[in-house]
């Protein structure tokens, strides 16, 4: 007998437990309450996920004149421990797959000297302290999304463009991965190139002088965005869509706690058009009705919640857009997530199926 059609609720709230997305998901057979996109990526999460994994209750055998269903996939994985080779060796990929405590960013440094920042969306303050605390606490708190644009102004925004461009010729940029693996499997859910820096790179001081920035905003924010401690953050993430009709389909940046709590991503595209460039990056609020469309505008710069409160997707785009993205971490979960992995290293695992989680889907 057929199940019921899942929700529009229960569908919101199934995430691939890797790399968080949310589209044509297989269900754990062992506890029937996990999901992943593909047997290989419930391989690569099995240190984690056994540690929680226990047998779910079957329902009582009926009669039935129906046909049997098909048989449900072979096993997901032997009776030890999926080997996990393939992890990601940097932090914050937008897709929640790096091992907890591998590649970590710079703990937040004292403040440097800044230029003025210039005229955010719907403010007019110059001050970063200002601006954190009147426009962008507020904001993050009623909405768990927030634009500032003009962040850097024209001029300095042009140099982070020029530092980019320069980048991109060097040849340095590589196919944004889910996981460091060799397969082209993650092209179909993620169309960028991407290289991750410092700061301190040659031809790259533009690209740290914004990383500054936002931890000046952050550290500005700091104990008043949700109940967060952060302490850290991610290098930067420098991406570029080719302008081929690539996007990244529906996902979630941390969907297991790995510690990142703010995804922070600043915008170089001048007189871009959606109409005409496509590009959006389209978040759905989780429990909203509406979704929150955010063009990739030349000086934006956009924070919104890491976890699985935005899921959100990167339409197809028809220009060349760059952007990067620094995710932040919260101190505790992040030391959750260090330890849970570390816990995970070495036991024995159980032989475990893949089912899909609805018939009727």
């Amino acid at each position: 007998m057929e199940k019921p059609p899942q929700s529009d609720l229960e569908r919101e709230r199934q995430y691939c437990e890797l790399c968080g997305k949310m589209e044509n998901l297989l269900k754990c057979g062992r506890c029937r309450s996990s999901f992943y996109c593909s047997k290989e990526h419930q391989k690569q999460h099995w240190k984690k996920h056994k540690l929680i994994c226990k047998e779910a209750e079957r329902p009582p055998a009926t009669t039935s004149t129906e046909p049997p269903p098909p048989p449900p996939p072979p096993p997901a994985s032997n009776d030890e421990a999926p080997a996990d080779k393939t992890r990601s060796s940097e932090p914050g990929d937008g897709s929640g797959s790096e091992a907890p405590g591998s590649g970590d960013g710079p703990v937040l440094g004292p403040a440097e000297e800044r230029s003025n920042p210039g005229t955010p969306n719907g403010q007019s303050s110059s001050s970063p302290q200002k601006l954190a605390m009147e426009y962008i606490v507020p904001c993050m708190d009623k909405h768990g999304i927030c634009v500032v644009d003009n962040f850097l102004g024209a001029e300095v925004g042009a140099g982070v463009l020029d530092n980019v461009k320069a980048l991109h010729k060097t040849g340095k940029f590589t196919d944004g991965q889910l996981v460091s693996q060799k397969s082209d499997s993650s092209k179909d859910i993620r169309g960028d190139k991407i290289t991750w820096i410092e700061g301190r790179e040659s031809g790259c001081d533009k690209i740290r002088f914004l990383m500054s920035r936002m931890d000046d905003l952050i550290r500005h924010c700091n104990g008043k965005l949700g109940n967060y401690t952060i302490n850290g953050r991610t290098k930067a993430m420098v991406a570029c869509y080719p302008g081929n009709g690539t996007g990244y389909v529906r996902h979630v940046d941390n969907p297991n706690g790995d510690g990142r709590c703010v995804t922070c991503i600043y915008y170089l595209n001048k007189d871009w058009n959606a109409k005409e460039h496509g590009g959006l990056l389209r978040i759905f609020p989780e429990g909203k009705a509406q979704f929150a469309d955010i063009e990739p505008k030349f000086d934006r710069l956009l924070l919104f919640w890491s976890d699985r409160r935005n899921p959100h997707e990167v339409q197809p785009a028809f220009a060349t857009r760059y952007a990067i993205t620094v995710w932040y971490f919260d101190a505790d979960e992040r030391a959750r997530a260090k330890e849970k992995y570390l816990t995970a290293a070495g036991e024995k695992g159980v032989k475990v199926e893949l089912d899909k989680p609805s018939e009727a889907s």
